[in-house]
């Protein structure tokens, strides 16, 4: 196992056992080294001890979990490790500048931990080409989105040069109305002088009246029929291969058989992308 391998496994094992007690006896028997090696190699490549990585991610879920739920905050301690509730309050102020008793009666924008997988550097070009692309015309309501502009962006890596990554994890904190943060292609009329084409934000509804972050901007967009391309799952690894094939599906696409052409009046959507899912944009259309 290479040693960006043997940390992908940790994190893995991670993510899925954050409710039980994790010990770095655990996690190198999940990558067959030395407790020791381990524990230097994951410091190493994530920048984070082991225990630094499942605190911060145990935090993160036990807010969401807070968010979206009715739950004693004496339950979500015990449940995500912590032996006392003045351990957990003090852990959760400490990441997230709030107190957990007032952030689940009022839960405002937080910076949750989002933690990047590792991965193996490989020649460009290496997956195959998407075999199916499924398409389906899906109708968004009249709506709000709270952004974060860039300054000249038009893709998500130059975005995140330019705003950083930490963004993400702040949307994600943010309740929407697709149930996941969204990444824009804003038409000129939406865009700010010396302001980004390509933002991130979340979509809320129009009545929203919540905490808007400070450094972001709020647009309306209008009721409007987009039309979903997903293409297959992929590895991880893959995502580039799996975005640049799913776009050339896209550009060749007509959409006027279905009776509809392109909008160019509204924004094209991308979501984040997912293996287990396969790449998804969604491309304005109108009758």
């Amino acid at each position: 196992m290479s040693r960006i391998d043997a940390v992908r496994a940790m994190q893995t094992y991670i993510e899925n056992h954050l409710d039980e007690k994790i010990t770095l006896a655990v996690l190198a028997k999940v990558c067959y080294y030395s407790p020791w090696y381990s524990y230097r190699l994951f410091t190493e490549l994530v920048g984070l001890t082991p225990s630094e990585y499942i605190r911060k991610m145990r935090l993160s879920k036990s807010a969401m979990a807070l968010r979206d739920n009715t739950i004693k905050i004496t339950d979500i301690a015990y449940l995500y490790g912590y032996e006392s509730v003045d351990g957990y309050q003090r852990a959760f102020q400490k990441e997230f500048g709030t107190n957990p008793y007032e952030y689940a009666k009022n839960p405002v924008p937080i910076y949750l931990f989002t933690p990047f997988k590792l991965y193996e550097p490989k020649e460009r070009n290496t997956m195959s080409k998407v075999h199916s692309v499924f398409l389906s015309v899906i109708t968004k309501p009249a709506r709000k989105v709270i952004i974060k502009r860039g300054i000249k962006a038009t893709e998500y890596f130059s975005y995140s040069e330019e705003v950083g990554c930490d963004v993400w994890g702040l949307l994600k904190s943010m309740k929407s109305l697709s149930g996941e943060p969204v990444c824009l292609w804003l038409p000129k009329h939406y865009i700010k002088p010396g302001t980004s084409e390509y933002v991130q934000g979340v979509e809320v509804d129009l009545e929203f009246q919540g905490v808007i972050p400070e450094g972001f901007d709020i647009i309306e967009l209008p009721a409007s029929s987009y039309l979903m391309f997903q293409g297959e799952p992929f590895e991880e690894e893959d995502y580039e291969e799996a975005i640049q094939s799913l776009w050339e599906a896209m550009e060749q696409y007509n959409p006027s058989p279905l009776g509809y052409q392109f909008d160019d009046s509204n924004p094209r959507i991308q979501l984040e992308p997912i293996g287990t899912r396969g790449y998804i944009e969604l491309k304005p259309i109108r009758k």
